[in-house]
């Protein structure tokens, strides 16, 4: 029965990180969740508070013995509603933030992994129900933790290995030539799609960069897309490519592709954050390229 009741400890540590993490950034995770597109924009807010209040009772329920199964209960029942919102956004196609420890990272095979494992550590924790403390309970617990999230740390890993152009190849996206200026030594492509809650939040980071030329690209219909763009308020040059995500092996925006100004790939990866951003840009070319024709 140890083995099941030591769940409990991890799931504290689990619970309790992620409602603090949640909570130094409210309005980010707030908007998080608006890009699930499953509650209305005004209850938002509402509903970011009623997770970190959720996930805090369920950690201070685990932690006293008598009420560790309803602790446990209500984890499991947290996980359960997380899995149904990241199903929903991945049969929607939707490419959203997670939120999940108070960071940005997109919903996908990863996110879904580690949320399942951690609903099994719920169940495990409800099934077990009280016992007392020992070092063992605390071992055990911090293996699971290990247990639980390598899967998604190496799923993450593979995907980003698969994914995208290589240094080196050709970038076959043509940009118009009026986007391009002489004096910038390379060009980035940031794909982004108009239902890409994360790519709303990245567009005014795209539009700050001045070391490159930018050129913005999506599959979706161009129409929909300039609409989008005009609401953001962002008059970057578009490109419209049914077929680039494919054609590619990208998962999902916000990508982003630098190549030098003859399409030679320079750097290539997600570009949810701005971290993501600042390290492609690290492979600008120092100066203009002059072999361009």
């Amino acid at each position: 029965m140890i083995v099941l009741s030591s769940a409990y400890a991890a799931l504290i540590a689990v619970l309790l990180y992620a409602a603090v993490s949640k909570a130094r950034d409210l309005a980010g995770f707030a908007a998080d969740i608006a890009g699930y597109r499953l509650i209305p924009q005004r209850l938002t807010v509402v509903a970011a508070v009623a997770v970190v209040v959720a996930e805090l009772a369920a950690a201070g329920l685990l932690i006293a013995p008598p009420t560790r199964r309803w602790g446990a209960l209500l984890a499991a029942a947290l996980f359960a509603v997380f899995l149904a919102a990241m199903a929903s956004v991945l049969w929607r196609g939707l490419s959203v933030g997670c939120g999940c420890f108070g960071d940005h990272g997109l919903v996908g095979a990863a996110t879904m992994t580690r949320t399942g494992l951690l609903a099994v550590l719920a169940v495990m924790a409800a099934v077990a129900g009280p016992s007392p403390f020992t070092l063992v309970h605390l071992l055990l617990g911090a293996a699971y933790l290990a247990l639980t999230f390598l899967p998604a740390r190496l799923i993450q890993a593979v995907e980003r290995g698969r994914a995208g152009p290589r240094p080196g190849t050709r970038w076959d996206v043509t940009p118009p030539a009026a986007a391009l200026t002489s004096e910038r030594p390379g060009i980035l492509y940031a794909l982004i799609g108009p239902t890409c809650g994360v790519c709303s939040a990245m567009l005014p980071a795209f539009v700050a960069v001045e070391r490159v030329d930018v050129v913005l690209v999506s599959a979706a219909e161009e129409g929909q897309v300039r609409d989008y763009l005009a609401a953001q308020g962002v008059g970057l040059p578009l490109v419209i490519d049914a077929g680039v995500f494919d054609r590619h092996g990208i998962p999902w925006p916000p990508y982003a592709v630098l190549t030098d100004r003859r399409g030679v790939v320079l750097a290539a990866g997600g570009a949810a954050e701005p971290a993501a951003l600042d390290d492609l840009l690290a492979h600008v070319p120092s100066g203009p390229d002059r072999t361009r024709t």
